[in-house]
């Protein structure tokens, strides 16, 4: 009898990890920027949510969680590995980031889009992220964020004209182009 609800749990987080991953590749893909980088860190984020699954499954968004623990995941890489390294020459790192935005494609993303969500402030890409990607209210992503719903609103609103500024830019582009 106990191995049913072994067995069963572990349908249910198939079907879930099946059904998410690549949502939340995309996701995380925009936010770092870089394709290996993201696909480590939603794996660390799924392999978290199989040990907590009892907990994510009763979660309002569990892909919102498995988004939330990857940038969390990618935070502490960054702070490890800024510990880890030190750079003499300052452009040593210039187009780094950028550098692997080619592969979005690999996941159906516009690169423009991909590119123009990069240069937002980090925490109004994960507003965006959740709110546009997810589909979630405000309160939800306030609590997600651990901020206020008009912080959120906030967020949302600048995010949202930098976008359609770059957007028209974009536009003006292809048009005299």
């Amino acid at each position: 009898m106990r191995n049913w609800g072994v067995e069963q749990r572990g349908r249910e987080f198939s079907t879930f990890y099946t059904a998410s991953k690549d949502d939340c590749l995309r996701i995380v893909l925009v936010n770092v920027g870089d394709r290996q980088l993201a696909e480590d860190l939603v794996a660390e984020a799924f392999t978290r949510a199989w040990t907590s699954w009892r907990k994510v499954r009763e979660h309002p968004v569990p892909r919102a969680w498995v988004v939330r623990t990857a940038l969390n995941a990618h935070v502490s890489w960054w702070r490890r590995r800024r510990r880890e390294l030190t750079v003499d020459d300052p452009t040593a790192f210039t187009g780094l980031e950028d550098s692997h935005l080619a592969h979005s494609a690999d996941v159906d993303l516009d690169q423009a889009l991909v590119a123009a969500l990069r240069r937002l402030p980090l925490r109004q890409r994960e507003v965006i992220t959740l709110r546009v990607f997810f589909d979630l209210d405000t309160d939800a992503t306030a609590k997600l964020l651990g901020i206020s719903p008009g912080t959120v609103g906030a967020h949302l609103h600048r995010a949202l004209a930098t976008l359609r500024a770059q957007t028209h830019s974009f536009s003006d582009q292809e048009v005299t182009s």
